[in-house]
């Protein structure tokens, strides 16, 4: 018989688990404060910014995001997410024309606030390569099944398709410099109006 005797926990898995929570923590807090001051100041912003904001130092900003790309492309695909998410609590809480416009007013702020993206994502950085396609993934979708809901309601036609939707809502959510504050809600009302049975 074996004299060894089963090896008592060393703490190493309690230890391994709470880096991991710990690295999940400052990723997130980054990606937030990232964003706050892109919103502010532009993705040009210091680095040493959004790692005080975020109440980390920039070594901890750096092991998760090498290259500033990187971040950028963590704090876009957060917004979507955060976008896309926002359609099923809509739809459960509102009738389907209501949850359609709530949502489609949610996605034009969303666009109105990357426009300081824009030139960075069309920039060739490498990081941003995969962003259109998941964009794609999580938006169209979770359109298409509002617009759905809505039009079996008999609350809109049934003749439209996300895809155009989608870049008729873009393009409206890209006023000039010059517009009225409130230019962008107006519009899109129209569109949203626009879209309903007759």
């Amino acid at each position: 018989m074996s004299s060894e005797h089963p090896r008592e926990p060393d703490g190493s898995d309690t230890k391994n688990r709470a880096r991991r929570t710990d690295a999940k923590r400052s990723f997130d807090a980054l990606v937030q404060a990232a964003r706050e001051v892109f919103a502010s100041s532009g993705v040009d912003a210091p680095v040493r910014d959004i790692a005080g904001k975020a109440g980390v130092g920039t070594g901890t900003l750096y092991r998760h995001f090498p290259k500033r790309g990187e971040l950028i492309a963590a704090v876009f695909r957060n917004e979507v997410d955060a976008c896309a998410d926002a359609a099923p609590a809509l739809a459960e809480k509102h009738q389907p024309f209501e949850a359609l416009a709530a949502w489609l007013h949610r996605f034009s702020e969303f666009i109105a606030a990357k426009r300081g993206l824009a030139s960075a994502l069309h920039s060739g950085d490498p990081a941003f390569e995969t962003l259109p396609a998941y964009f794609d993934a999580r938006l169209r979708p979770v359109l298409s099944q509002l617009l759905e809901r809505a039009a079996k309601a008999g609350e809109i036609r049934s003749d439209i398709d996300a895809d155009d939707i989608i870049s008729a809502v873009a393009n409206l959510s890209m006023p000039a410099k010059t517009a009225r504050p409130d230019h962008t809600r107006r519009v899109v009302d129209i569109f949203i109006n626009g879209l309903k049975s007759k």
